[in-house]
């Protein structure tokens, strides 16, 4: 049977090193950040946590999976021990990793991420892998495309899958390498794509723009061409638009203080895009996204928190009164 749901993109090993000693300092005014150490000296450090397979697309194929759907995964890693353990991960997550390419001669994708409080800041370092469409490909409900690789060619190569087999709908959440090959690039893309997500910074980035509205960028996005756009503003919660009506959901109460915020925007998008694969409308998909986002953040890792089916119904069910979707 054909998969609901395939992720397409990156993943790599993230490698978490626990601050004991460093300042924050941000700029007046704005939310912008930087973080700094004493130069040339040796920086103590609490605890190092190693997590292989992990990645925007890799987070949502595991997401996906937890959730209940037949789970797919195209993507590359290299020919060593981490990418023999990225495969088991998946494996063990019931994530079908027929679509994985093992690369020899080149190296496994690894991150480090210096994780201080509960946010965190990833050095990165991607091998170009020669990413292509699996010819034996049989179409699934879904795609989740979510930076995958550097090559505009392969872009192209699934704008052009997905026009060619309209039957199966597209994700699209764009990273950093994707916003900068621009809208022109990605202009077929765009037209094909069934929900674009990002978060709010993002979208004035993809757009060019300073700060706006979140109104205002909802309808820049739908303009690109996707028939539903999803944009989270942190604290603000998240708004989506099918192009009709926009709606906006707040932020799931916290159980208790995040530990680590690495992958709660994957979880929020994630799990909308599986209540949609689910036959759920929209604005109720809306309020399934910040349910697991909020479980995400309490565990080390994009990963460890994200919950089942059961587990996201259950919190769902006993949500507080004002968690819930208005109409904007």
């Amino acid at each position: 049977m054909n998969m609901d749901f395939i992720a397409i993109g990156d993943c790599t090993v993230d490698e978490f090193i626990k601050l004991e000693e460093a300042q924050v300092n941000c700029t007046i005014d704005s939310d912008e950040c930087t973080i700094s150490m004493k130069w040339g000296d040796k920086i103590p450090y609490e605890k190092s946590v190693l997590v292989p397979g992990v990645g925007n697309a890799a987070n949502a194929a595991v997401s996906a999976a937890r959730l209940g759907l037949s789970t797919g995964f195209i993507s590359n890693v290299g020919g060593d021990r981490y990418g023999e353990e990225i495969v088991e991960v998946f494996e063990k997550e019931h994530v079908d990793t027929r679509y994985v390419r093992k690369n020899e001669g080149l190296g496994t994708n690894h991150d480090y991420v210096l994780w201080f409080n509960a946010e965190r800041t990833i050095l990165v370092k991607h091998e170009d892998y020669p990413y292509a469409m699996p010819e034996s490909l049989e179409a699934p409900k879904w795609f989740y495309l979510s930076s995958a690789g550097r090559s505009e060619s392969f872009h192209a190569e699934v704008a052009a899958w997905c026009a060619a087999h309209p039957e199966t709908r597209l994700a699209f959440q764009p990273s950093t390498f994707e916003m900068s090959m621009g809208v022109e690039k990605l202009a077929d893309l765009y037209r094909v794509t069934e929900l674009v997500a990002c978060n709010k910074e993002e979208a004035e980035r993809i757009l060019a723009l300073g700060p706006t509205d979140v109104k205002e960028l909802l309808a820049k996005m739908h303009a690109l061409g996707p028939r539903m756009v999803l944009i989270t503003d942190g604290p603000n919660g998240a708004y989506a638009s099918d192009g009709t009506a926009v709606y906006q959901v707040p932020m799931y109460p916290d159980t208790k203080p995040p530990v680590d915020r690495t992958g709660a925007g994957d979880a929020t998008t994630s799990t909308i895009v599986v209540a949609l694969a689910l036959g759920k409308p929209l604005d109720e998909a809306l309020l399934w996204g910040p349910v697991n986002s909020m479980a995400v953040v309490q565990e080390i890792g994009a990963q460890k928190g994200l919950l089942t089916r059961e587990g996201l119904e259950a919190l769902l069910a006993k949500a507080p009164a004002d968690y819930h979707v208005t109409t904007i």
